[in-house]
């Protein structure tokens, strides 16, 4: 009989580890958004089976519709501790921190300091002479300058000619170099194509335009950041730098396979250990480690176009729909922002290289936030998440109060 409970109340942890409501920051202030649990489970009922079969080790999801919000824990932050997964776990939210550095752009734009079209070499001197890799008649590799001005728009949508990584950080990891020494190598490589006429996928234009705003404000990108960001949305657990006690609440990582048992991993090369420390650099294109909890504040700043949901403003309304949730690209080379994937009917977002990602809707208010931390891709539940995302907002919404007011390594 005693054997008999004993398994009773080992299935019931599992089962509350499986498929956890946890805790939100719904909160209905006179200055903040309007936020009501839905008491839904979608996500949980969609994601439970892969963690029992232990193919998805666990997930935080979060959606949210026009005020009101369902908010899932599922599985475990660590499957061999039994650690269920919570809002407050750290994780890494790689190409997720681009968002973070095109809202700083926009804060400089809205302030009149910078311009999108002003050219990069105005403020980083060693860009003014690029060169373009181009082949002759015979297929052969030749340097010839740039005809077009290389500008902070084109660093910030992809379009600025410039490859993925630029060596150093190839070799030793995203967060290996400062965004100034990041920003002198670049200069000194030859483009990819002319530059505003392609698109290539790019941490480094990224940090470039990191390294812009640290000439224009005298501050280290990170700390403008903190200062204009991060502080004023309560995000108090988003940083480049983890103390050793926000790193001992990490999610674990995980190589992930659809149909195969999830594995371990202590690390991924692309963002190496320590994780902490003088030799840890900010780095804008990816590296801002964050919690489910601060991360749903940043969107919903996005969602109600420049407002916090502690009512705090980080931009004004017109910004966030013209630089930020429209498109900065040519026509024909597809729609992105600065640092933000974004669409005409409202969508602006991001994802990350560990399978993270978060989408907003400022003509909805919807939000879908999904966090992991997998190395792996093209994996089934992701299909399943989605299919649950659109069950959720499918439901008809009372009036909640709130009319007044979105990866990848290469």
């Amino acid at each position: 009989m005693k054997f008999r409970w004993m398994i009773i109340l080992a299935l019931t942890a599992f089962l509350a580890g499986c498929a956890n409501v946890c805790g939100t920051d719904c909160r209905a202030t006179e200055r903040a958004i309007p936020c009501k649990e839905s008491g839904t489970h979608y996500a949980a009922d969609a994601i439970t089976p892969y963690v029992e079969r232990g193919e998805c080790p666990g997930a935080i999801s979060i959606f949210y519709n026009q005020g009101v919000q369902e908010t899932a824990c599922i599985g475990w932050a660590d499957v061999d501790k039994k650690i269920p997964m919570s809002l407050d776990r750290m994780f890494m939210q790689c190409s997720q921190t681009k968002g973070f550095c095109g809202v700083t752009i926009a804060i400089l734009v809205e302030e009149g300091k910078i311009s999108l079209d002003d050219p990069v070499a105005n403020y980083l001197p060693a860009f003014k002479d690029l060169k373009v890799k181009v082949k002759d008649e015979q297929g052969n590799t030749t340097l010839v300058p740039a005809k077009n001005t290389l500008t902070i728009r084109m660093v910030m949508n992809h379009t600025g000619g410039y490859p993925f990584e630029i060596p150093t950080k190839s070799k030793r990891g995203w967060s290996s170099l400062s965004s100034q020494d990041t920003a002198r190598e670049a200069a000194t490589l030859p483009l990819l194509f002319e530059p505003g006429t392609a698109v290539r996928y790019s941490n480094t234009g990224i940090d470039i335009g990191a390294a812009i705003v640290e000439v224009v404000t005298g501050q280290s990108w990170d700390s403008f950041l903190k200062e204009r960001v991060l502080d004023p949305l309560g995000m108090t657990d988003t940083t480049f730098n983890p103390t050793d006690e926000q790193l001992s609440r990490t999610i674990s990582m995980y190589n992930v396979k659809g149909g195969q048992q999830a594995q371990y991993r202590s690390f991924n090369p692309a963002m190496p250990r320590p994780y902490n420390g003088p030799t840890v650099f900010p780095s804008a294109g990816a590296g801002l480690w964050t919690t489910a909890a601060d991360q749903v504040k940043f969107y919903k700043m996005l969602m109600n176009l420049g407002i916090g949901e502690n009512g705090v403003r980080i931009l004004k309304a017109d910004t966030v729909k013209s630089i930020l949730a429209t498109s900065t690209r040519p026509d024909h080379l597809g729609e992105y922002s600065l640092g933000l994937t974004t669409n005409k009917s409202g969508w602006m977002g991001h994802g990350g290289a560990w399978q993270t990602s978060c989408s907003v809707n400022w003509q909805t208010k919807r939000l879908r936030l999904w966090v992991v931390q997998h190395c792996g891709s093209n994996l089934p539940w992701t299909r399943d998440w989605l299919k649950a995302s659109e069950a959720f907002f499918a439901q008809k919404v009372e009036d909640s109060g709130v009319s007044e007011y979105t990866g990848r390594m290469q």
